[in-house]
């Protein structure tokens, strides 16, 4: 079983940025492609981006590609999710996935799920 810690996240002005990490505990997790996910208030939870387990494939949704950026470092056990150009309509709770399908991740089924933390972009 794989435990994950979000954090990094908070208030920021709109156009700033934001770095949100992953830390990954229980068992090794470099084989497991990892995700981030978010959930505005009221909203459904939504896919964001994955990194396949080497970190050298990615995918994006299209409402943040080119402004966000998700990485890994499997020797530290963790996965970040780097935010620029942050938007209002990017405030949500941002919650940390994980699976051995990458499939699964971009279609919002992983093994496991972190606690979430709250980013918040005031206009």
């Amino acid at each position: 079983q794989v435990q994950l810690i979000e954090s990094g996240g908070g208030l920021v002005q709109a156009g700033g940025s934001l770095r949100l990490s992953c830390a990954a505990s229980g068992r090794t997790f470099s084989s497991d492609a990892m995700g981030w996910f978010r959930q505005a208030a009221g909203k459904e939870r939504e896919f964001v981006s994955v990194v396949s387990w080497g970190g050298r494939e990615t995918v994006y949704a299209n409402s943040v590609k080119g402004r966000f950026t998700i990485s890994r470092d499997n020797f530290k056990n963790t996965v970040y999710l780097q935010m620029n150009s942050l938007r209002p309509e990017d405030t949500a709770v941002y919650y940390c996935a994980g699976d051995s399908s990458t499939n699964r991740l971009i279609r919002g089924i992983p093994s496991y799920w972190g606690q979430g933390t709250q980013v918040t972009v005031s206009a």
